[in-house]
Formats: structure tokens, C-alpha cells, sequence
């Protein structure tokens, strides 16, 4: 088996787009750290790795891949070959391990390795709703298992099929459902498709003056119904809110009709199954479009650096800023850990600039800071000018108040620009045979140090107990009046069982939010992944409804089955 020439991962099905088989977004593109000074020697302080030194594996060769055949009957590919044309289908090889698992540090470990239990039988690419049905129609008809595909991007197990799966697995991909339909301006609603993609959708609101002001890290390979399916937020959530806050309308395809929730401010009816489906990754049926609040676009937009001289105060002007009446885009301070990383995965400085950085760590190094300690913040702030600048005002006040200080705009652009590359760099440490993954929680501000110390502890003996060097860090983001989002990224050099020592951290910084009073994901959603905590989470009697929901709307387990809930 050899992977098509004709073809690049980027391109299935015409123009949907694809990430990469093996990794992280598109191909040619990656992290490199030649350019910055700091980080190699970070790294190998961190978690003992020498980049200069040590060997990075080559790109994974295709044609090694043991793909398992498909399973599905030629008259049942014809069958949808002719709902949805038959270049909108596809059963080769390549189209169905790229469909087959997420981009999970664990999804990449055994696509690497050559580890595909089971993929998806065929791929299908509707054009429009009315396609959706039929295919839905048809699939449950057949028996067949149905799983809904966005960008792919998701973290915690929720695309792939069960391996023990013996019905037909059909991959449905929304990417060919990618416009904004309608803006109702005097509402500020917009329909728009749920395969739409954040830059494309992004760029449609743009050209009417419209944002929908959601940017989760995954926001350039990610897809507005994936948002919704996971429960999605994003990185501007404290100025629009979460995903959940967005969505106002919503239509879901199921076994014979469709779901149809319409758009208003709020409503009483009951238990809300707008709420059902938010969240429910595709076990309740596949989105198809979403009706979402949209907001003008900011007359002015910037993203202020704080250095604060220690988490605890960080953390409390965090707070403060919750509380108050002042409304940032983003709140967001990384711990000491995470602001050394940063600082190190920061090209060289020269000139003024480098001289007024040595400057400033000189002057706090004078007023008693000790620069391990130090934190690195950024807060956002949109609207019109003079509403951007009382923001900041206010929020400067608190910084003072909390021994942070100002280091300007500068940090904040570069932090802006730089976003949505996080994940290139989990993909190079894989390359060096080290993981790098993440874990995020949310709890009430009055736990919020407690969490962050028990997942400290939990991962350390984690660490010890597989004899690796490991590394921590975290930043608070997503802040609300009650409390807020923590996430953690954790890093070390494999040994000779990778998957192994993955689950034996992975496990115990999940079980540090449950015992520390967190939750097991803020955003990231449940899946396979997170699902062995959700009854410590939700109790047994949450547990059991969310199942008794999933039998009643898909008794033959039609849609994504197993996920969340067994």
C-alpha cells in the first residue's frame, strides 16, 4: 500500500480540508527552535532532553500503516454514492485512517506506531442538510454506525470507532457544509453551517463587520459543530462566553427528521435540549447548522502583558477582575513554570529592545522580586476607543493594587499572533520521542490553589513512580464571577512503554481535579478519554440520566455510540 501521489492530506473530497495523517495541522508546516535562543536549553533542564544532541524521528512512512480493510457492502456504498454523488464518498485507505482518530497526544502516539484497531468504513461528504438525512436515513436503516467529523481536532477520544465495533462505520464529514447562510443585523444572530471551519466562517462575518469572538487554540482546524458537540470555549470567552453562551438555534439531524431548536433570547419550556445537544458529541444526532450570537466588529482591539511577582497575587487580581464591573476579552496568567517556558520559546532580542528587557528584569530583581516566581499575564480589551481605555484603566488599578506591573503591548501582539501554534510543539517534542500533552479543569476561585498544588504533587509522584524527569506548568484562563478555568500542560521523555507512561500521568492529574474539587474538563469534552471520572464528577444519578437520554434518542446506538457514557 502506498500513499496517493496525486493527493496531499490537506486535500480529500475536493476542498475540504484535512490536517496532516500523522500530526498536527498542514503539511510543511512545524515548530522550529534555531531561532530561539532559550529553548533547547529550557528543555533539557525541564525534562532532560538535549535537541542538539538526540535525533528526531522522520515523517511516518504510509505505506508501513496496516490499515484494516473495509467492512462495508459494495450495494451500501452505492447506496450513498448515490445520495451524495459518487465523488463524495470515499473508502480508500489514506481517506479513512485520516478519519479514524482525533489529534490527541495518544491518537498521534498510536497513528505513529501503526496502532489502527479500527477506522471508519467509509467516508461520506453531504453537501447540504437534505443530504445529511438521507445519509442518516440510510445508515440507521443498514444498522450502520454513524460518527459526525468536523476538522478533526478533537482531544478526548470522540471520533474514533470502538474497536470491538462489528456494524458498518460511516465517517460523516460536514466539511462541504462550511457558509454563513443569514446575519439578522437588527439581532445580531447568524445561520451559519456547522462544517464551516473558524478562519472561514471568521472571514464571512468579517466582511459584513461581524465576529462571533470565539477562538479555541484549535480555532484554525476546528469547525463551528465540533464547538458545539464538545462544549467548546475560547480564548476571548470572558468579553462573548462559552460555545454554550453562543448558540441560540440549532438543527440536528436523526433517524427520521430533524431536531429544530429556534432562535430566542431564552425561553421556559422545559428541561433545555438546546442544552442536550451542546456537549453531546454527536450521540444525539449530527448538527448541521447553528444559529449563533454575533457581535460587531471592535473599533479598537489589544492584548496588555502584566508580570505579577507571584502566582497567589496573580491569581487574586484575576479575581478582582472577575468581580468588578470591568469586561476584558481575555484574563489569562501563566504560573512560573509556564512564564519561563514562554519566556524561553521567545526569539532573540537585540538592540533597544534587549537592553530594555534586561532593564526590567534588573529593576524587579531590585524591588525584591525573585524571578523564578514571576508571572507572565495577558488581558484583552475590544470596543471603542474610549471604552478600551477605561478598561484598561481599571484593570491597570487592580494590577497595582496586586504588585503587578504594566510591560505593554508588545508581549501581548506576539502572544496574539502566535496563539494558535501551541500544538506544532507538542508534534516537534514527539518527534524528539518526548510527550507534551494538556489537561484543563475549572473550579470556584476558593479552590483554585488547592487544585493547582494536588496536580502539582499528583504529577510529580506520577513522574517518580514511571522514573522519568517530568515537567509541569499551567495558566488560568476563562475566568468567571465563581471561579475559574485551570490548564495544565505536562511534558517528559518516553521510555519504553510510551502509552504506559502517558495513562499513569494522564490518570493522575485527572483524579487530582476530582479529589482537589475541580471538574474533569472545561472544554475539551469527555469522549473515551475523560469518561472513567465522569461519575465522581456528575454522581451516579447524573450518570444514569445522561445514559437513560442516550437509549431513549438513539435506542439503536446508531450515533457515535459508546462516548461519554458506555
Amino acid at each position: 500500500m502506498t500513499e496517493p501521489a496525486y493527493r496531499t492530506d490537506a486535500m480529500l473530497a475536493g476542498e475540504v480540508k484535512h490536517m496532516k495523517w500523522w500530526g498536527w495541522g498542514l503539511e510543511g508546516v512545524g515548530f522550529h527552535h534555531e531561532d530561539k535562543p532559550g529553548f533547547a536549553p529550557f528543555v533539557q533542564k525541564a525534562v532532560g532532553l538535549d535537541l542538539w544532541a538526540d535525533e528526531r524521528t522522520e515523517r511516518p512512512d504510509f505505506s508501513q500503516l496496516k490499515v484494516p480493510a473495509s467492512t462495508a457492502p459494495e450495494e451500501f456504498v452505492t447506496a450513498l454514492s448515490g445520495i451524495v454523488g459518487a465523488g463524495n464518498t470515499d473508502i480508500d485507505d489514506l481517506s479513512r485512517v485520516v478519519h479514524t482518530y482525533g489529534k490527541s497526544l495518544r491518537d498521534l502516539v498510536r497513528i505513529r506506531s501503526g496502532e489502527i484497531a479500527r477506522t471508519p468504513d467509509v467516508i461520506v461528504y453531504p453537501a447540504d442538510e437534505a443530504e445529511v438525512q438521507r445519509v442518516v436515513d440510510a445508515a440507521v436503516e443498514a444498522d450502520a454506525v454513524i460518527i459526525p467529523f468536523g476538522g478533526g481536532s478533537n482531544i478526548a477520544g470522540s471520533l474514533e470507532p470502538h474497536p470491538d465495533e462489528s456494524r458498518v462505520v460511516v465517517s460523516l464529514d460536514l466539511g462541504r457544509l462550511n457558509q454563513v447562510l443569514e446575519i439578522d443585523a437588527d439581532s445580531g444572530l447568524a445561520r451559519i453551517q456547522a462544517g464551516a471551519l473558524g478562519p472561514d466562517l471568521e472571514a464571512q462575518l468579517n466582511r459584513d463587520g461581524w465576529t462571533m469572538g470565539h477562538f479555541p487554540d484549535s480555532f484554525t482546524h476546528s469547525t463551528l459543530g465540533g464547538w458545539v458537540a464538545t462544549r467548546s470555549s475560547g480564548m476571548q470567552s470572558d468579553k462573548y462566553g462559552d460555545i454554550a453562551d453562543m448558540v441560540k438555534g440549532l438543527r440536528v439531524v436523526r433517524a427520521g427528521g430533524v431536531l429544530v431548536i429556534r432562535a430566542v433570547p431564552s425561553a421556559s419550556t422545559g428541561p433545555s435540549v438546546r442544552e442536550m445537544v451542546v456537549g453531546s458529541e454527536g450521540r444525539l444526532g449530527v448538527i448541521t447548522e447553528v444559529t449563533v450570537q454575533v457581535h460587531r466588529l471592535p473599533e479598537k482591539r489589544a492584548i496588555h502583558a502584566y508580570f505579577f511577582k507571584n502566582l497567589d497575587h496573580g491569581l487574586a487580581a484575576m479575581q478582582e477582575i472577575a468581580e468588578s464591573d470591568v469586561s476584558p476579552s481575555v484574563t489569562r496568567i501563566s504560573d512560573a513554570h509556564e512564564t519561563g517556558f514562554s519566556l524561553a520559546t521567545s526569539k532573540e532580542s537585540k538592540g533597544i529592545q534587549k537592553k530594555a528587557q534586561a532593564g526590567l528584569m534588573a529593576y524587579l530583581k531590585r524591588r525584591g522580586w525573585n524571578l523564578d516566581e514571576m508571572c507572565l499575564s495577558f488581558i484583552g480589551f475590544e470596543g471603542d476607543k474610549e471604552h478600551a481605555k477605561r478598561q484598561k484603566s481599571l484593570v491597570d488599578r487592580i494590577v497595582r493594587k496586586h504588585h503587578g506591573i504594566s510591560v505593554g503591548k508588545g508581549p501581548g501582539a506576539l502572544y496574539d499572533q502566535k496563539k494558535f501554534d501551541t500544538p506544532y510543539i507538542r508534534d516537534f517534542l514527539l518527534d524528539c520521542g518526548a510527550a507534551g500533552d494538556v489537561s484543563e479543569t475549572a473550579g470556584p476561585w476558593s479552590k483554585l490553589r488547592g487544585i493547582h498544588a494536588a496536580v502539582y504533587e499528583a504529577a510529580d509522584r506520577a513522574y517518580e513512580q514511571i522514573g522519568r524527569k517530568g515537567w509541569t506548568m499551567s495558566h488560568l484562563s476563562h475566568s468567571y464571577h465563581s471561579g475559574a478555568c485551570l490548564y495544565f500542560t505536562f511534558a517528559f521523555v518516553f521510555g519504553d512503554d510510551p502509552l504506559g507512561e502517558y495513562d499513569t500521568v494522564k490518570r493522575a492529574i485527572q483524579q487530582a481535579f476530582i479529589d482537589a474539587g475541580g471538574t474533569i474538563s472545561h472544554h475539551h469534552g469527555v469522549g473515551l478519554e475523560h469518561a472513567p471520572w465522569l461519575e465522581e464528577d456528575i454522581s451516579t444519578h447524573g450518570v444514569a440520566i445522561m445514559s437513560g437520554l442516550f437509549d431513549a434518542a438513539d435506542p439503536g446506538g446508531n450515533f457515535n455510540p459508546r462516548k461519554i457514557v458506555v
